[in-house]
């Protein structure tokens, strides 16, 4: 063969290589790896011009990408190094996803998780065959899933995505090497079938809410973890998906439709620590077969129909942490049972139609547990004194009951206490200054009940106290000067509870607990509710006991710019509290919502209140004078501002103006408050509600602040409970 066909021969082998594999295009070495990675950081930084992550330390200069942060490359003594992994997770990067992984060759790692990246993935990710873990988890993904051709891939992490279609047609048509399958929390539709018959070293999957219908596949009994609650469907739990072999350990069948008797042969799976059927449709009595999986530690039985007799075996499981039957109408009283569960720490059984038993059942003899749970239920008479004696107590919640009488000061001998929610009874009397030696507290729940007096300057030694709701009550007085201590150290208590082993999945009792304590429809805690399923409840319960600083974006007074800190509330409207707003309350630094409307509060408000880092301030329906403090300005980050039917006067403040993220303003029925609102910035947005009865006040052209109605009483009906918007932050059961 002449030179010169050899040399045509090779361009078209060099053509034939490109046009069917693509890797002469992408290279084979570690400078053209590096030349993929810096058109990557090119890419990501067109996307990110103002929060870039550690990607922008890849530089030209550094000859070996393999030292760069985020990178991992082979590290194989006979072939030259090439970069085998990307892990840049929670780099703040939005934008699409890179559409030239695949020049890659030798990818085999890529994690991009906890970003914002958009949009669907490309058809070039699924060119990436030597992919062996892909991680795009926690983003805002979207469309159809296609990783047909990732053949090597072992672990899958896609959740918390907005993917959409079939999960049949989204997995490698080859899945012998799936180890862990993560798609919860997207929007995948359809049957699963006989899919995952083929995957037999799959042992973790996850297809936990979404929109998934029809019947349980049966093979799942050879994983170890199996999860597809919140999705739909239907049907009965058949016997024989539980054969001997079965080896799982967690199985999570919550919030379907599930219909019949949960079958004995559940047993079989002796290894179970986690069983879930909470919120499905089963009906009979509880397998007493269960009472031989030893291994048990949390039992989630919870809103099925299940028959009130519970089988002694139960007592057999020495493991069992967590026991949740909540919502099964049991009525009458509380099963005597349940007393004799001394190993459980967490008892749930809110939800039902109890009327008596608490003293009959025994369980506040319970010596470990940590939670108590017996709210919505129709539990009547003064509260028992004796849960005082429960020394291992950390959360006692009574609320929606019907008890009444006074609150037993004994309560304050609850040193582990962390919560405590009375609100929604018919409680009377006053607070007692007792509480105050809860050192441990973190929620105070009293709302909605008919209490009177003074709020006792005690409750400013609760130092962990970050959650206070006393709203819709009778309490009168001034506001202590004292209470601008609460919530200075809540530190010692979430260190104690970063110690605790408890790490098990969401119960109902968790998420109901932190939908009624922390305000959706507030800022910044809005946040709780943008993806809130159950895996995510327990997440981000577990994370607000530990005192997690991720969770609230709060702003300094004076700055705009948002840092990150535990965040709590005072939530104080619906009293007859009257006299002046100490000026301590500056002082109160981890607090971001302030609640005193409907009061009979007076005088001028301080302006140490503009030296909160406050998102929401609601003073409405007061006796207060004076000008509006220009301090409020300093608070830049406000969303909510009510300072409407009071007596302010003086000059609209100029400083105002600084509010750039207000998005709620009320400052009606202030007759004396005079000026100009200007026609710039957030002011003229507002409807003209938010600014009727200030005849003084000069409005652009297109607000009309004339009205004949008058402003709403501030006098509330104490003979009604109603949940309002300025209650207790209520949700439906």
């Amino acid at each position: 063969m002449s030179d010169e066909e050899t040399d045509s021969w090779a361009v078209a082998l060099f053509v034939f290589l490109i046009l069917i594999t693509g890797e002469i295009v992408a290279g084979d070495s570690i400078n053209t790896d590096k030349e993929v990675l810096l058109n990557l950081k090119t890419f990501f930084e067109g996307n990110n011009p103002v929060h870039p992550g550690k990607y922008t330390q890849w530089s030209k200069q550094s000859n070996n990408p393999c030292d760069w942060p985020g990178i991992m490359c082979s590290s194989s003594t006979n072939r030259a190094e090439r970069v085998t992994g990307i892990y840049l997770p929670d780099n703040q990067i939005s934008g699409k996803i890179f559409g030239n992984f695949s020049m890659l060759t030798k990818l085999s790692y890529l994690d991009l998780s906890k970003n914002t990246l958009s949009g669907m993935i490309p058809e070039d990710l699924n060119l990436c065959q030597n992919l062996v873990h892909l991680n795009l988890s926690h983003n805002i993904l979207d469309g159809h899933l296609n990783l047909t051709r990732l053949n090597n891939l072992e672990k899958l992490d896609i959740s918390v995505n907005r993917i959409c279609g079939e999960v049949e047609l989204s997995l490698p048509a080859n899945c012998d090497r799936l180890v862990m399958v993560n798609m919860s929390t997207n929007n995948f539709t359809g049957m699963i079938n006989g899919r995952f018959d083929a995957c037999q070293n799959l042992l973790y999957l996850d297809l936990s809410s979404n929109k998934l219908t029809g019947k349980l596949w049966i093979g799942f009994e050879r994983l170890l973890e199996f999860s597809v609650s919140e999705n739909d469907f239907t049907g009965a739990i058949l016997s024989s998906m539980f054969g001997t072999n079965c080896s799982m350990q967690v199985l999570d069948l919550s919030e379907n439709n599930f219909i019949g008797q949960v079958p004995g042969e559940i047993s079989n799976c002796r290894n179970l620590i986690i069983l879930n059927l909470w919120g499905n449709n089963f009906t009979g009595p509880i397998p007493a077969e269960m009472g031989s999986i030893s291994s048990l530690q949390a039992l989630y039985l919870g809103s099925n129909s299940f028959s009130k007799e519970i089988p002694d075996s139960l007592l057999n499981l020495n493991n069992l942490t967590f026991l949740d039957l909540s919502r099964n109408n049991f009525g009458g009283d509380i099963q005597e049972i349940f007393g004799n569960f001394t190993q459980v720490k967490f008892l749930v059984l809110h939800s039902n139609w109890y009327t008596g038993g608490i003293y009959s059942s025994r369980i506040l003899k319970l010596p470990n547990i940590h939670r108590l749970d017996l709210s919505y239920n129709n539990f009547s008479g003064p509260l028992p004194v004796k849960i005082s004696e429960i020394p291992s107590l950390k959360f006692l919640i009574l609320a929606y009951n019907q008890f009444s009488g006074t609150i037993p000061s004994e309560y304050g001998n609850l040193s582990s206490l962390q919560a405590l929610d009375l609100s929604y009874n018919r409680l009377n009397g006053s607070i007692p200054a007792e509480l105050g030696k809860l050192k441990s507290l973190l929620w105070l729940m009293l709302a909605n009940n008919f209490l009177t007096g003074d709020i006792p300057p005690d409750l400013g030694n609760c130092a962990s106290l970050l959650w206070l709701n006393l709203a819709n009550n009778q309490l009168s007085g001034k506001i202590p000067p004292q209470l601008a201590n609460i919530g200075s150290n809540a530190t010692p208590t979430f260190e104690s509870n970063n110690l605790e082993n408890d790490k098990i999945i969401a119960g109902s009792g968790e998420c109901l607990s932190m939908q009624r304590w922390i305000p959706a429809n507030y800022p910044p805690f809005s946040f709780v509710y943008t993806i809130l399923t159950r895996k995510s409840c327990r997440s981000r319960w577990d994370r607000l006991l530990q005192g997690n600083s991720i969770l609230f974006p709060i702003c300094a007074a004076g700055s705009s710019f948002r840092r990150f800190q535990i965040s709590g509330y005072i939530q104080l409207s619906g009293n007859q509290l009257s006299g002046e707003v100490p000026i301590e309350i500056g002082k109160m630094q981890n607090f971001s919502m302030l609640h005193l409307g409907f009061n009979k509060l007076i005088g001028k408000l301080p302006p140490q209140i503009g030296e909160m880092p406050l998102g929401f301030l609601n003073i409405s329906y007061n006796k207060f004078s004076g000008e509006i403090p220009e301090e409020i300005g300093n608070i830049m980050c406000l969303q909510t501002l009510d300072l409407a039917c009071n007596n302010f006067s003086g000059l609209f403040p100029t400083s105002l103006m600084n509010l750039n993220e207000l998005s709620k303003f009320n400052i009606s029925y202030n007759p004396l408050i005079s000026g100009t609102i200007p026609l710039t910035g957030q002011f003229p947005t507002f409807e003209k509600e938010s600014y009727l009865g200030d005849p003084l006040l000069e409005l652009p052209n297109f607000i009309d602040n004339t009205t004949d109605k008058s402003p709403r009483s501030n006098n509330h009906d104490k003979n009604t409970k109603r949940p309002t918007s300025f209650s207790a932050f209520s949700i439906a059961k």
